[in-house]
């Protein structure tokens, strides 16, 4: 389990195709370095959050460590685009002690965006998102939390209809993530806040096991909204 909170920005110092011996599998091996700060406490088979996927070290020095990833998360996030000098962002897992600033996030991608525009707003900048995935729209609401290459974001505005989202780095944050230097038609990965597909979940649970009576019971919580708001006017 990770925040989001980004704790420093790594470098891909090597990249291994095929490497049996840390992927398990044909996947790629990569080693980050310039990350000291965060493997002071370091053992193997920690998890550590790599642009949002989180991965097992392997092996680790002062100021590097290793991972293995399978040929699957080489398909599922941007992580098979990165080439040895790419920055990432990196987290470790949470811990007792570990202040939640940001909000839960797994570290398990759901899908790709691909950032359609990138327009600067003072000292701030707005991104606009395209999922690959488009069915993780509904997930995504107004002034909800999305993770983006691991860095958990609000969300400013959303359009469901032309399928995309925007989020805004303010001048800190762009010097602490990946994102805020990449460019219009690179790639980010996308997880959601897992909050909503909990209670997606329940809800749908609640009305199939209702006896079939799920659309009516629903039919009378809106009713009961609307007639409230009309009262209150």
């Amino acid at each position: 389990m990770f925040t989001g909170i980004v704790e420093t920005i790594g470098t891909v110092s090597s990249l291994v195709e095929h490497d049996d011996s840390s992927s398990g599998g044909g996947g790629t091996s990569l080693t980050i370095s310039d990350c000291a700060e965060i493997l002071d406490d370091a053992h193997l088979g920690d998890s550590i959050s790599i642009n949002g996927t989180c991965l097992t070290v392997t092996e680790f020095g002062k100021s590097e460590f290793k991972v293995g990833v399978s040929p699957e998360t080489l398909r599922r996030t941007n992580l098979g685009s990165l080439k040895e000098g790419s920055n990432v962002n990196l987290e470790r897992a949470v811990s007792a002690t570990t202040r939640m600033g940001g909000h839960f996030v797994q570290g398990h991608v759901d899908t790709i965006a691909t950032i359609a525009k990138k327009t600067q707003d003072g000292n701030a900048i707005t991104f606009r998102l395209q999922p690959r995935d488009k069915s993780v729209l509904r997930y995504i609401v107004e002034k909800g939390y999305v993770t983006l290459d691991g860095a958990s974001l609000t969300v400013t505005a959303v359009d469901d209809n032309a399928a995309w989202w925007e989020v805004m780095l303010i001048a800190y944050t762009q010097e602490k993530v990946v994102m805020g230097k990449k460019q219009q038609g690179e790639d980010v990965n996308v997880e959601v806040d897992m909050v909503g597909k909990y209670v997606e979940k329940s809800i749908a649970a609640y009305f199939e096991g209702s006896g079939g009576s799920g659309g009516a019971m629903l039919e009378k919580m809106v009713q009961r909204l609307v007639d409230e708001r009309l009262q209150k006017k």
